[in-house]
């Protein structure tokens, strides 16, 4: 099994950025953030490139698809900070415009790891198509997200819900828990140093393998019902941006 690509340098880089979040001084230490950070997500993608097919034929593993930049978007945010202090990649489906439909994703900071996926921000045409094969298949989506795969890599299913049970179906629904939900994701979050564990590829993969067949699920129901609406790419930056902070 691969050995983890990251380092404490890795590490050291991210946090030594979280102090100094500025342009020039990123400019003057460029080429250790390309040989310490990014150049070994770049790797972890080419490892990936080569499992996800495996188990997730679907998913692309593509630097230039998958990988975020450094740099963030300040234009519309109260937040000027010019440098993202993480190094994150999503792999979406390759049946899907960009920015759309269910997928994983992967993020190093100087506080955590976070491993997971799902759809977090689906638009009201998928979140209605997810809703109906759930509704129309609800055995099989009980399955998938009570697989003991799915329970060993993230325990269960995430993301946020509604009170009641919405509109069009019934209160007494057998799937009733999981048409409430608005999101729909799995996650495992470790500390930043686990980064550089030998453990860390093993159990990216075991999180992946137990997510693929929810992905798999959330983007058949959306093609399914010929939903393919598009997400701006801020909005897919918000909504990866803010996952390492779901898991408490």
């Amino acid at each position: 099994m691969a050995a983890s690509p990251f380092t404490r340098k890795t590490l050291a880089f991210l946090r030594a950025l979280k102090r100094n979040n500025d342009r020039e001084w990123f400019r003057a230490r460029k080429p250790d953030y390309e040989q310490h950070v990014r150049g070994p997500m770049v790797a972890l993608l080419g490892q990936l490139a080569r499992d996800l097919p495996a188990f997730a034929p679907d998913l692309i593993s593509n630097p230039r698809v998958c990988l975020f930049r450094i740099y963030r978007d300040t234009r519309f945010s109260h937040d000027k900070r010019p440098l993202k202090t993480n190094v994150a990649a999503h792999f979406p489906s390759r049946k899907f415009p960009k920015g759309a439909g269910a997928g994983l994703y992967v993020e190093i900071a100087p506080q955590w790891v976070w491993m997971g996926g799902g759809i977090y921000m689906p638009e009201a045409t998928e979140l209605h198509a997810i809703r109906a094969a759930i509704a129309d298949d609800h055995r099989t989506f009980h399955r998938i997200v009570t697989a003991p795969a799915f329970r060993a890599a993230v325990g269960e299913l995430g993301g946020e819900q509604l009170s009641r049970v919405p509109r069009g179906y019934l209160k007494d629904h057998p799937a009733a828990d999981y048409l409430r939900h608005k999101q729909f994701i799995g996650g495992r979050e470790h500390p930043a140093e686990f980064a550089c564990s030998p453990r860390f590829y093993v159990e990216l993969l075991k999180v992946f393998r137990g997510l693929a067949p929810l992905v798999g699920f959330l983007n058949t129901a959306i093609l399914s019902a010929g939903t393919r609406g598009l997400r701006d790419e801020g909005t897919t930056t918000r909504f990866y941006a803010s996952l390492g902070s779901l898991v408490p």
